[in-house]
């Protein structure tokens, strides 16, 4: 009787995990990204010209756009979600909005100027121009509308922006530009000004209706080979990993302002669900355990070539000293750089891997139930 009472309660407590699981697992019906080449699925290569090969190489066979052999960490939450990869806005052909578009673009700041022209104002701008003509395209009493609009098969439902996921992962060029033409202090202190500048696209976006905020922070961009290889005070400087410490102080100072930020925008805008992800956290974990997880040397790159001060960039090729540098390693899987500053398909599902869980995020939530914390 005592066994038949504890296999009845065990069997009740998994079913209210369970039924927990399932009640709190939210349904986003679409993806709206900002960002920069961390997240770009071919806005760059819209607007100016294509990422060539070997990019893509190793998961599409051929060049999508994305500065990497193969996925990026947001079409593995897309995949997570279960939802097509994003087309990017600015792309013309074959563009699919049905699961939401994807604004961000390869250089891009939430400071305008830098190095791209498409800075978080402007992929915001985008946003509102996007949805208002979504909607427009919706409303079946517009005159002669067929005369410039035959299909709504590839446009967004407008019931699906109050729904969708918002996902952010943007911030990393301000300070990489900032390192490049000023100096360490005047970086730190523009960080302030690059966290108000986010606050205020957050708050367009919530009084457009979007609730749910998914915000990697900056990763640890003293670890980029491309950083370390022009660092001119090596050894010294260096931490223990042979990272550029003060460079990954720096970002880490803008991560903690930014998580303080999330924290006031909890309260200040009800009902908005905020998941901050540790993205910085995850990257140096797998740079420092690379071995252990399979890799190289996390500070060699796959695709191009540096060497004392020449350069040849992943998609070219030249002859240096009779030897040709710049195509792609034999096997990318083996690297966590894809080209010195992109990070490889290989590494970006390690990452999905270790963030979509939750094991990262501030609250502490999968990603399937990022949306349940938006009432408590």
């Amino acid at each position: 009787m005592e066994k038949l009472v504890l296999t009845l309660l065990a069997l009740l407590l998994y079913l209210g995990l369970v039924y927990g699981e399932i009640s709190n697992k939210c349904v986003f019906p679409a993806i709206y990204n900002f960002g920069d080449s961390n997240s770009d699925t071919g806005g760059k290569s819209a607007a100016f010209r294509q990422v060539p090969p070997p990019n893509g190489l190793t998961f599409f066979g051929s060049p999508m756009g994305r500065m990497c052999d193969g996925r990026l960490i947001i079409d593995l939450i897309a995949d997570r979600l279960e939802l097509q990869y994003l087309s990017p806005y600015l792309d013309s052909v074959m563009a699919n909005f049905r699961n939401g578009a994807n604004f961000a673009t390869a250089g891009s700041s939430i400071l305008p100027g830098g190095y791209s022209p498409f800075s978080l104002e402007v992929q915001i701008s985008q946003f509102l121009q996007f949805k208002k003509r979504t909607i427009l395209l919706s409303d079946l009493s517009i005159p002669n509308k067929s005369k410039w609009s035959s299909s709504k098969v590839n446009i967004a439902n407008p019931q699906d922006f109050s729904k969708a996921l918002y996902t952010f992962d943007i911030g990393q060029n301000d300070l990489s530009y900032g390192f490049q033409y000023t100096h360490e202090a005047q970086v730190r202190a523009s960080i302030p000004l690059i966290i108000d500048n986010f606050t205020q696209a957050i708050h367009q976006l919530y009084y457009e209706g979007a609730v749910n905020f998914w915000i990697h922070n900056t990763g640890p961009i003293g670890c980029l080979p491309y950083s370390v290889i022009d660092y001119p005070l090596k050894p010294q400087g260096l931490d223990g990993i042979g990272c550029i410490e003060n460079e990954n102080k720096v970002a880490r100072e803008f991560n903690e302002q930014l998580k303080d930020r999330i924290l006031h925008l909890r309260a200040e805008l009800p009902g908005a669900a905020f998941t901050y992800v540790d993205i910085y956290s995850a990257k140096y974990q797998l740079i420092s355990s690379a071995k252990e997880q399979g890799f190289g040397d996390p500070l060699k790159f796959c695709c191009g070539w540096y060497n004392n001060g020449s350069e040849v960039a992943c998609g070219q090729t030249a002859i240096v000293n009779g030897t040709e540098h710049g195509k792609a390693c034999s096997d990318p899987t083996k690297y966590i750089s894809w080209d010195g500053v992109h990070y490889t398909d290989a590494a970006n599902v390690w990452l999905a891997k270790s963030i979509l869980n939750g094991s990262f995020s501030d609250p502490p939530v999968p990603i399937e139930q990022s949306c349940s914390h938006s009432l408590t």
